[in-house]
């Protein structure tokens, strides 16, 4: 078979369904950007339209169909064809194609590509090609130009001229209005003719001697003595092909509704007693009729009237009524009419009809005839807000309290249905269904699950029980749960932007003038987006990286209200956050809004009782921390703040500690968590930060354990992860360094995994451990198995660190002048060329017995004091410290433990981080860094990652890179797999390999 012959040909009968818009079934419109013409004798004409409708030469191939993209290639519409639009005529751009490449065209297109004229040309191409696989076509002799053509075209069958009338009938009005059937028959037999040499192949037809057999096959005009008896043969042929007609039936079938007008039902048939019988009779009336009647010529079908018929053409219409009954038998167990040959059918009855028994007869020769009234709908639910009194626009964004007030809705169509109807609906037997006297199609699974769920959330919200509102939030993000597709979500505010995919966002708040300090894009964006939630009470998670500005974009918004002049913003916002960020929240209000008045509440002196209650009123902001939260939870919850913000949010992931159930239970009309790292090690930390300013808006933590954490976590479940997504976006918004919006505000950065050897002193010591370890391992099980792994993981990292730090004996760093640790070996050559080169280095690790036994040997190598911070220092030491170091003064350099000096800490002054040994999760490693690679930082940031060669750091290095992908999608990394590992999987990670010993 040749390339020509390659034709794609839909499968099936030729009961094509007709084309939405039109009396019959419909395939839905999705892209009305290209529009398509067929203009006999030049072949098919394709014009495209803009967004706006307006004609266009230049079409965004992105919203065209892939087929008419091929076809386009790098042309574009030059030339012009004139349209009849409703308006008037208009010339438009066109590409115009030839019948084999429109041939081509139209049946590479399928349901739902292009605007309904090119809908309605794709349904014809679809038709004639079942027809022609069906095999009723025929050779026909026509004229041309002056040339005689044989061509192929389809059998004048009952089916054809079914179809043509179907055609007719279902032909959109931009069709209508430039052209007639002449032209769609035109097509129609145009794609015949094509389809039918493609079937044929390319040839060689030289073997053929007829010349006009050959003519039939290559599709070349007949030439020479061949022409002489053309007007002859083509009568002839005609003759021929029409005597198909002898072997149709005249029986016709009628489909009609119950209770219908009397001509529709048969009073004109002269059986008046039969038509009063059926409208009196209830039962009779709710029945559908499929009519018997006879083709006459030159007139409608008339239904066989009993009392009007000879018994001979009653004998041979019920021979027909015989064959009928073999070709669809589910007619022999339909109800018959007493005083007719016509079936009385029950609605399931009368759908299977429309379904499976048209087409069934349409094939076995019968002409059927269906209701044009009857349009196919599918359910759909709807959630609508219940009317408020006093919303206004200013309160459509209303909080989460207010999304509670809707109520669920089930649609047929444009039809809302009523209560009556749902409960009508609920036990439907069938999917064929009245809606206010009006027939409609759908599925019937589909509709009474619909009506059943429909009915039973109205019930429960009448009885007060209408679930959390995580469940219906899940709903939304996961329609797989609905038994309908959910449509619409009208009347919710920030709701119905959730449901469209949307962020919200607020309306043009500008920056603040009594804010010092000039806004990012991205941080305006910040502003506005906290906003916005502000306004409706609906909790933020601002997940910036570390270092992006979430300070500022808060002080922006407290200056922005106070700007504003509302009074329902005059209440003092709460701060809640690390001890360690104490003074930089009090020092950044000062220096970015001085304007605001500021309360720190924090040491041994802070107010209580009456003079907090005093100092925190006449207050904008109000800082205090953590541990304070807890402590004086009942002093914080006697003010009425406007706002509590929580930074450093991920410290309370743990809900059930005092500190958590303190932050929950302080009373604040609208709530902020601010984070670099929503999700660290699991995604329960996500959702309790969540819960923390949403409370409820994912569930409780079991509900959401089952409904997203084990997909996302156990099987990565990438529409888990999709559904968590859409779920929470709205209310998390996170900028990466990485975003092309933030890297021009920052310098470069440069990262490094720097190898190790370890000495002998170290080698020795870590196969000691090892073989502890095994034979420890081989009499323990369950939870004392998890904490001997956890102990030996931690003596193998500080061996790794230093012998010194693993012994805790007091032992010097040096021993005879020699380094006892390669890492410390590395350390020191590093801070030597920063401190040669003027530049200043944060030194990170997980011990601060690490720290302090590394810091006397540091301050004597760099020849100045090197501070260190770790959790036992205090406030004011701390922020002296600080101060310090980013002024330039003492050593250039600071020992930090990632837990104390990880967060909160703008450390702009050093522009080398080295973490001396690894965090588990690369979020906290991130944090860490980030203290240096921040906003404000002007230096290219070089980080080094140290790690011993062959030991149980480098391989758990490459473990921790494989994974960031996912981390990074929503699940941290944490240490808790390595206790999971059996034994075998648990020597190989830790297993001290041969060259881990340097020279």
């Amino acid at each position: 078979m040749s390339a020509r012959a390659a034709v794609p040909v839909p499968s099936g009968t030729a009961g094509v369904p007709v084309p939405s818009g039109t009396a019959g079934t419909a395939p839905q419109t999705v892209s009305a950007s290209v529009h398509a013409l067929w203009r006999p004798g030049a072949g098919l004409t394709l014009h495209f339209e803009d967004p706006e409708g307006r004609p266009t030469a230049t079409p965004d191939l992105a919203a065209l169909p892939a087929p008419v993209r091929e076809l386009l290639g790098a042309r574009s519409p030059h030339r012009s064809v004139t349209v009849v639009a409703p308006v008037g005529r208009e010339a438009v751009p066109c590409v115009t194609v030839g019948p084999g490449r429109a041939t081509r065209l139209l049946l590479a297109l399928g349901p739902g590509d292009g605007a309904p004229d090119l809908q309605y040309l794709w349904w014809v191409a679809a038709s004639v090609a079942r027809f022609v696989g069906a095999g009723s076509v025929a050779p026909a002799l026509t004229r041309s130009d002056g040339d005689w053509l044989l061509r192929w075209a389809p059998l004048d069958t009952l089916a054809w001229r079914v179809w043509t009338r179907a055609a007719a009938g279902a032909a959109p009005e931009s069709i209508r209005r430039n052209g007639d059937l002449a032209a769609v028959l035109d097509l129609a037999v145009e794609i015949c003719d094509h389809l039918c040499r493609a079937r044929l192949g390319d040839g060689p037809w030289d073997w053929i001697a007829a010349p006009p057999l050959r003519a039939l096959a290559e599709g070349e005009p007949l030439t020479g003595p061949h022409t002489a008896d053309a007007v002859g043969a083509a009568a002839a042929w005609a003759e021929w092909a029409g005597t198909v007609r002898a072997t149709e039936t005249s029986l016709v079938f009628r489909l009609v509704e119950p209770a219908g007008p009397p001509d529709a039902i048969g009073a004109e048939s002269g059986v008046d007693a039969a038509f009063d019988r059926y409208r009196a009779d209830p039962d009779r009336a709710a029945l559908w009729r499929l009519q018997v009647c006879r083709r006459v010529d030159g007139a409608p079908p008339e239904r066989v009237a009993l009392d009007r018929i000879g018994s001979a053409e009653l004998e041979d219409l019920t021979g027909e009524l015989a064959r009928a009954l073999s070709a669809y038998p589910p007619l022999k167990a339909m109800r018959h009419d007493d005083f007719s040959l016509d079936f009385e059918l029950t609605s399931e009855e009368a759908e299977r009809v429309l379904e499976e028994g048209g087409e069934a007869l349409t094939v076995a020769g019968f002409e059927v005839l269906l209701p044009t009234s009857i349009a196919r709908a599918r359910p759909a639910l709807r959630l609508q807000g219940r009317e408020q009194p006093g919303r206004t626009a200013l309160t459509v964004a209303a909080g989460l309290g207010e999304i509670r007030e809707f109520v669920w809705q089930l649609a047929l169509g444009d039809a809302v249905l009523t209560a009556d109807e749902l409960a009508a609906l609920a036990d439907a037997s069938s999917g064929l269904v009245q809606v206010r006297g009006r027939w409609v199609r759908a599925d019937r699974s589909t509709l009474t699950h619909a009506a059943r769920f429909v009915a039973q959330q109205r019930a429960a919200a009448e009885a007060g029980m209408s679930g959390d509102l995580g469940g219906l939030l899940a709903l939304i993000a996961d329609q797989e749960a609905l038994p309908a597709p959910l449509a619409a979500v009208d009347g919710l505010g920030w709701l119905d932007t959730v449901y469209r995919g949307g962020t919200i966002e607020a309306a043009d708040v500008p920056a603040p003038s009594n804010l010092a300090a000039t806004l990012r894009p991205y941080q305006l964006r910040g502003l506005r987006w906290l906003s916005a939630l502000s306004q409706g009470g609906i909790g933020a998670v601002l997940a910036d990286d570390m270092g992006l500005g979430k300070t500022v974009q808060v002080l922006a918004l407290l200056c922005s209200e106070r700007e504003s002049g509302r009074p329902d913003v005059a209440r003092p916002t709460l701060l809640v956050c690390p001890m360690s960020v104490v003074g930089n929240w009090a020092a950044e209000a000062h220096r970015f809004a001085p304007g605001l008045r500021v309360t720190v509440h924090h040491g041994p002196g802070r107010r209580t009782g009456s003079e907090f209650a005093a100092a925190a009123t006449g207050s904008d902001l109000v800082i205090t921390t953590f541990a304070l939260a807890a402590r004086d939870r009942e002093l914080l919850a006697t003010t009425g703040w406007e706002r509590l913000v929580v930074d450093e949010a991920q410290h309370v992931k743990n809900v059930n500690t005092a500190q958590a159930r303190a932050l929950r239970a302080i009373p604040a009309r609208h709530r902020v968590a601010l984070t670099g790292t929503p999700v660290e090690n699991r995604l329960e930390d996500l959702r309790a930060v969540i819960d923390l300013v949403n409370p409820g808006l994912l569930g409780s933590a079991r509900t959401f354990r089952n409904r997203y954490a084990l997909p996302i976590e156990r099987d990565r479940d990438p529409a888990a992860i999709r559904r968590l997504n859409t779920l929470t976006s709205p209310f998390v918004l996170r900028r990466e360094k990485t975003d092309p919006a933030i890297v021009p505000d920052l310098p470069a950065k440069d990262e490094f995994v720097v190898r190790a050897n370890l000495t002998a002193e170290q080698a020795g010591l870590y196969r000691a451990v090892l073989d502890r370890l095994t034979a420890e391992l081989k009499e323990a099980d369950g939870m004392p198995r998890r904490g001997l792994v956890l102990a030996a993981l931690t003596r193998l990292k500080q061996i790794c660190n230093h012998p010194a730090h693993y012994l805790d004996d007091g032992s010097p760093v040096l021993r005879r002048g020699a380094h006892r640790s390669g890492k410390i070996e590395l350390l020191a050559d590093i801070l030597e060329t920063v401190a040669a080169d003027g530049d200043r280095a944060l030194l990170f690790t997980q011990y601060a017995a690490f720290a302090r036994l590394l810091q006397p040997w540091l301050t004597a190598v760099l020849g100045a004091d090197v501070p260190v911070l770790d959790g036992g220092v205090g406030r004011a030491e701390r922020d002296a410290l600080v101060a310090r170091f980013q002024a330039g003064a003492g050593a250039p350099a600071l020992l930090a433990t990632v837990q104390a000096g990880g967060t909160g800490l703008n450390l702009t002054a050093a522009n080398h981080v080295v973490h001396i040994d690894r965090w588990w999760n690369p979020a906290v490693e991130d944090q860490a860094t980030d203290r240096a690679f921040r906003i404000g930082q002007t230096r290219r940031v070089q980080v080094r990652k140290f790690v011993c060669v062959g030991t149980l750091e480098e391989r758990i290095d490459d473990v921790i890179t494989a994974k960031r992908a996912l981390a990074d999608a929503t699940v941290g990394v944490g240490a808790g797999w390595l206790t999971e590992l059996g034994n075998d999987e648990l020597y190989e990670l830790i297993a001290l390999r041969d060259d881990s010993v340097g020279d």
